[in-house]
């Protein structure tokens, strides 16, 4: 079940989800409206070795904005941190997104019960489009788990604590 406006904004006053920074104004019908944040990485080289850690050059997306091109990978942050204890979470794109051509975090949308993170954003695009820091770029829905609750804090896991942009770590998993 997808939580609602209203059950989002009552979970965030009672600290079940957390959404740094937050605005109540940014919550849509039943999802929250996140932004770009204002770093990207293009990954380096015109192959990618899944055995391999990525070579990546980040840069700093400046207020005149960054042209992104297509036949590159770009990994870009949210602006906003988000944590629930009590809820899963999935992130979009936006559909005004899409329609500039821009396909951003399609393998990998869910967040699990645990997750405090700024996530990472796989962005891809059909043309060449100029983004910004901080605007606009997709939405988070938040929704209840059923059964027992395990936080993703306590696992153990690779992903767990980011405060930034992740590289594929299955090179890891490979050696």
């Amino acid at each position: 079940m997808i939580l609602t406006r209203e059950a989002i904004a009552t979970a965030v006053e009672r600290g079940d989800i957390v959404i740094e920074p937050f605005d109540p104004e940014r919550i849509s019908p039943n999802a929250y409206d996140w932004h770009l944040g204002n770093r990207i990485r293009v990954c380096e080289g015109d192959e990618l070795d899944a055995a391999a850690a990525t070579r990546v050059t980040e840069h700093v997306i400046p207020p005149e904005g960054m042209v992104l091109r297509p036949g590159r990978l770009y990994l870009g942050v949210t602006h906003e941190r988000t944590h629930s204890e009590r809820y899963a979470q999935m992130i979009n794109g936006d559909r005004s997104l899409g329609a500039l051509g821009v396909w951003v975090h399609v393998s990998a949308p869910l967040g699990h019960v645990g997750h405090a993170i700024r996530w990472t954003l796989e962005i891809r695009v059909a043309r060449p489009v100029r983004v910004y820091p901080r605007m606009p770029f997709g939405k988070i829905v938040f929704l209840v788990a059923e059964g027992a609750m395990s936080s993703y804090q306590n696992l153990g896991r690779k992903y767990t604590r980011t405060s930034g942009i992740d590289i594929s770590r299955l090179y890891e998993e490979l050696r």
